[in-house]
């Protein structure tokens, strides 16, 4: 919790649940991530965020953005954005969206089938593509390695085919995974992507970039490497694989620009026991899985949540959202304790929640309005 956080929830006590975000962090975490890959280009990843006073901000910082549709190409445009500083990143686009995205003037697109490429030389020609690689997800705590990306030699005949079409073949990108806790991964990944860009150069393909992708991680309940970790790691072994000719290279941080700027203030509606003897607690919160917290899906990502009884006697419990769901489940299996002398009333704190979870809020699910907002 920043102190302007700090200041903001004793001062104006907001009505709970709601997102509280400290956009000063968003610039520190920006600068962070420019000192540890000064020659990448960051490109924010929209999805993680897309509020106005975020975007605002990362506009005054020079960054660019990576856009998953045409409302948040228009969202980056609204805050003062310039199109070719937007990257429509979604391997799966409506030919409405390119179209409109086109039209707009942005002229950089993803892709990772024939399919994707051959609207892309219909509706956006002579833009600048892309395509995604398929690269191992170990060590992400929210994996994306099945729905986007294709193998090498599939991509290789893709960028081929994207020249002879009236498109310039750019680069090669790849993420190994959102929340990723190794730097091992962007090693391996970019020793796959080197070996085909030195193929695709030597097959008369004019390459300039290559897209490292996001998934640099923040510290929920556990320690992550340090953003120099994964600037070092990343810098060796492009230099391993391109030498002196490095390529034009692009970053999509979401998760590490915004979210340790932000909390999530919740209020405790019950806590219960279901059996007299059972010593788990169940603590249900106003907020769960449906109201924006949807990366608890599989306890994949675990929030650290802060309580006015911290440093007391705890015990065991579940954590669940306030909805007459039985998937609304937060942790059941991840061995949380919080203190015993937790109460109905109580406001917790969600820590570290600025990512991933306004934009994954429900509309008025069991009548629940969406979650609120304030950036300060």
């Amino acid at each position: 919790m920043t102190p302007k956080i700090a200041q903001f929830l004793r001062d104006r006590q907001p009505a709970t649940p709601c997102l509280v975000l400290d956009v000063d962090r968003v610039e520190e975490n920006f600068r962070a991530m420019k000192q540890a890959l000064p020659i990448a280009q960051i490109y924010y990843a929209v999805k993680a965020n897309p509020a106005p006073p975020i975007l605002q901000r990362l506009v005054k910082l020079g960054s660019c953005f990576d856009a998953a549709g045409i409302e948040e190409i228009e969202f980056c445009l609204a805050a003062g954005a310039q199109p070719d500083w937007i990257s429509f990143g979604n391997t799966i686009k409506k030919v409405s969206a390119i179209q409109r995205a086109y039209a707009a003037g942005v002229s950089l697109f993803a892709f990772d089938s024939a399919e994707e490429l051959e609207k892309l030389a219909a509706h956006a020609p002579g833009s600048r593509v892309y395509c995604r690689l398929l690269v191992e997800n170990e060590g992400a705590d929210w994996p994306l390695s099945r729905k986007f990306g294709t193998t090498v030699e599939t991509a290789r005949d893709l960028m081929i085919r994207a020249g002879r079409i009236g498109l310039d073949p750019f680069g090669l990108s790849f993420h190994v995974g959102s929340q990723q806790t190794t730097t091992s991964s962007y090693e391996a990944a970019i020793g796959k992507v080197g070996m085909l860009f030195t193929d695709l150069k030597e097959a008369g393909v004019n390459l300039r970039m290559v897209n490292l992708g996001g998934g640099f991680p923040v510290r929920y309940s556990s320690e992550v490497p340090e953003i120099d970790r994964f600037g070092d790691a990343i810098m060796g072994a492009m230099t391993k694989h391109f030498g002196n000719a490095l390529p034009e290279m692009l970053i999509e941080p979401g998760r590490f620009i915004v979210g340790n700027a932000g909390l999530v203030q919740a209020e405790v509606v019950l806590v219960c026991r279901k059996g007299k003897d059972d010593p788990v607690r169940w603590v249900y919160l106003d907020i769960g899985r449906f109201g924006g917290l949807a990366e608890t899906e599989g306890e994949a990502i675990k929030y650290r949540i802060a309580t006015p009884h911290d440093g007391m006697a705890t015990g065991p419990v579940a954590i669940a959202g306030p909805t007459c769901d039985g998937a609304d489940i937060l942790y059941e299996k991840s061995n949380y304790r919080m203190p015993l002398a937790l109460s109905c009333g109580d406001k917790v704190e969600v820590l570290d929640a600025g990512a991933y979870v306004t934009t994954y809020a429900a509309q008025r699910f069991n009548g629940f309005l969406p979650l609120a907002e304030h950036y300060v």
